[in-house]
């Protein structure tokens, strides 16, 4: 049997942070009930943990875990923090749901501090899975029209989308998978961790190397694209 909760990929991330030295702060983007800032916590019991989070019930539950609460909305409002001021920010399973990319990616890279960990899980329109209903004419699992998501990530793609922009301002110093489907837990952690390009989530550690001045709003007034991407005012 499948385990969902696998998607989440907290051993990964856990094996992130713990890889990276220490870290004073962390802000995590749509924080749902803070298990990933749990996770945090784990490795740092004295970190100052952030959260932005809209869903009224999520933030009481947030409040009470000791977690200072932003209630905003992350493709419109400018994130309530200093520029340079955090150590670690996570966005895990959200980007896949928004549109404003371009806009919550200007954000992350304002208020992340040079040297800084954006540390990023998505699901994997390229996992094995997914390869395998797309050579029978099937719609990959993370992309189907009649679900919440509005966006397909791969590992070249997405190390793309941050270069493109903002060439030379972030560094991939990790990269790892989570569960396997269709197999179950006994099976999916140990080929995800193998095979970490075809597992049904990818994980992302990327380090910010250089200072941060607009580029990811610059990039698509540059390159004109046709969509109507929110860009500030």
């Amino acid at each position: 049997m499948i385990d969902r909760t696998l998607n989440y990929g907290r051993d990964v991330l856990k094996r992130f942070l713990l890889s990276n030295g220490g870290f004073d702060t962390a802000l995590d983007l749509g924080a749902g009930r803070g298990d990933d800032l749990a996770t945090v916590r784990e490795v740092n019991p004295r970190a100052n943990l952030y959260a932005i989070e809209c869903h009224p019930g999520n933030v009481e539950g947030l409040k009470n875990r000791q977690i200072q609460v932003h209630s905003l909305n992350i493709e419109h409002d400018a994130f309530p923090f200093k520029p340079g001021s955090l150590d670690v920010v996570m966005a895990n399973q959200i980007l896949e749901h928004i549109k404003e990319v371009f806009w919550i990616l200007d954000q992350v890279s304002r208020v992340l501090k040079e040297g800084g960990h954006f540390l990023i899980g998505v699901p994997n329109l390229a996992a094995l899975h997914n390869r395998i209903l797309l050579a029978l004419g099937r719609q990959p699992s993370p992309l189907k029209n009649n679900s919440a998501h509005v966006r397909g990530y791969t590992k070249p793609d997405m190390v793309q989308l941050l270069e493109s922009a903002f060439p030379g301002g972030y560094r991939l110093e990790h990269f790892g998978g989570s569960n396997f489907y269709p197999f179950p837990p006994f099976i999916a952690r140990p080929l995800a961790r193998m095979f970490p390009s075809l597992a049904w989530g990818i994980f992302f550690d990327f380090k910010k190397m250089k200072p941060y001045h607009n580029e990811f709003l610059d990039y698509p007034r540059q390159m004109q694209l046709e969509t109507n991407f929110y860009l500030g005012e």
